[in-house]
C-alpha cells in the first residue's frame, strides 16, 4: 500500500521522538514553592499534601541548597504566621524582624545565587484570612494596597529578588512598583499573579498556612473561573504597571488561559501548578489508578505547551529527579 505521508515514522522509537519533541521541560523551567514554621528542626507533613513539608528557617536552609544542588534554581517563600501576630492590618507582614524577612536573609546568606521569590498578600497574617483589610465586612481596595507596598518594600530589603504579589487588588503592580522605584529597590522584579482564579484547588494550601477565609469567599477579588477575556485584560492591566513576569493560577483547569495569556503579552509567563493538583495526583496514584510519575511529567509537559515560560510546583523536586 503506497502513502504519500506516514506521520508514524516520527513516532517510530524514543530517539527520534525526543528528536523532533516540541516541548522539553528541564529543571530551569520550575519554581519550587515552600513553606516555613517558626521554631527549630521542624518537619510538619501537610496531611492534605502527602510528602509535601512545612519547616522551620533552618530546615528550609538545608532544603534550599538540596534544590539548587539538583538545579532548581528558583523557589517561592510562604510562611505560616503565629496566631497571636495575626490582625486586621497585616502589620506582621512587613516586620523588620518577622518570620519571612528573616528567611529571606537567612536563605540568601546560605545560598546567595539561588533566586528568591515571596509571596506578597495579607492572608497569612490577617485574623479574617483574606488577602485584604476587612471593612463592614468588605475586603477593602486601596488601604490593602498601601499594606503590601509596605510588605514589598520590607522583603526587598531582606534582600528578596522578586516579590509575587498574589491578592488581586486593583492597582497593586503600579504601587508596588512606585515604591520599589522610590526606595531605590530597581533590581527587585515583580511577578504579578495577573489571572488568579477563584478556585475550589487551594483548599491544601490553606490547610499548610492556616490561611482560609474566617468568613464568606475570596470572590470579590479573585476571578470568575467562567471568565477568559477578563484574564487578558488583567495580564494586560499588570504589564502596563510594570510586572516583569505574569502568573496563570491554577494551571491544569486553565491551560486555554495560558496560551491566551502567552499570546497576548511579550513578557515571561508562569503558571502555578496548585496545591488541590498535586493532591489528586497523590490521592489517585495512592489508590493505584494511575501512574504517579508518568502523570507529574505529562501534566507539567501540558502546561509548558500550553505556554507557560515558569512553573510553580510542588512536584518540581521529583520532576528533577524524574527527569534525570
Amino acid at each position: 500500500m503506497y502513502q504519500q505521508k506516514r506521520n508514524r515514522i516520527l513516532r517510530s522509537n524514543p530517539s527520534i521522538r525526543n528528536l523532533v519533541a516540541e516541548t522539553t521541560l528541564t529543571p530551569h523551567d520550575f519554581i519550587a514553592p515552600l513553606f516555613i514554621d517558626e521554631g527549630e528542626n521542624i518537619l510538619h507533613e501537610i496531611p492534605s499534601m502527602p510528602n509535601y513539608y512545612r519547616r522551620s528557617l533552618d530546615l528550609t536552609v538545608k532544603e534550599v541548597k538540596e534544590l539548587y544542588s539538583i538545579g532548581i534554581k528558583s523557589i517561592l517563600l510562604f510562611v505560616k504566621a503565629k496566631d497571636d501576630t495575626k490582625d486586621n492590618t497585616g502589620k506582621e507582614a512587613w516586620n523588620k524582624n518577622g518570620l519571612m524577612q528573616r528567611s529571606i536573609k537567612a536563605i540568601k546568606d546560605a545560598c546567595p545565587e539561588m533566586l528568591v521569590m515571596t509571596d506578597v498578600a495579607l492572608d497569612p497574617y490577617s485574623s479574617y484570612g483574606h488577602d485584604g483589610i476587612v471593612k463592614d465586612g468588605e475586603i477593602i481596595n486601596d488601604e490593602t494596597v498601601e499594606a503590601l507596598v509596605k510588605m514589598s518594600i520590607s522583603h526587598a530589603e531582606a534582600g528578596a529578588d522578586f516579590v509575587a504579589p498574589s491578592d488581586m487588588m486593583d492597582g497593586r503592580i503600579g504601587a508596588i512598583r512606585k515604591g520599589l522605584e522610590e526606595n531605590n529597590f530597581t533590581k527587585v522584579g515583580i511577578m504579578a499573579y495577573s489571572a488568579k482564579y477563584a478556585s475550589c484547588f487551594y483548599g491544601p494550601f490553606r490547610d499548610a498556612l492556616d490561611s482560609a477565609p474566617g468568613f464568606g469567599d475570596k470572590k470579590t477579588y479573585q476571578m470568575n473561573y467562567a471568565n477568559r477575556i477578563e484574564a487578558i485584560k488583567e495580564t494586560l492591566h499588570d504589564v502596563e504597571e510594570g510586572a516583569d513576569i505574569v502568573m496563570v493560577k491554577p494551571a491544569l483547569s486553565y491551560l486555554d488561559i495560558i496560551r491566551e495569556v502567552k499570546n497576548a503579552v511579550h513578557v515571561p509567563v508562569s503558571a502555578y501548578n496548585i496545591s488541590g493538583e498535586y493532591a489528586m495526583i497523590k490521592a489517585a496514584a495512592k489508590m493505584g489508578w494511575i501512574d504517579e510519575n508518568k502523570a507529574i511529567i505529562e501534566t507539567l509537559t501540558s502546561m509548558k505547551r500550553a505556554g507557560a515560560d515558569l512553573i510553580a510546583t510542588y512536584f518540581a523536586k521529583d520532576a528533577v529527579k524524574l527527569l534525570g
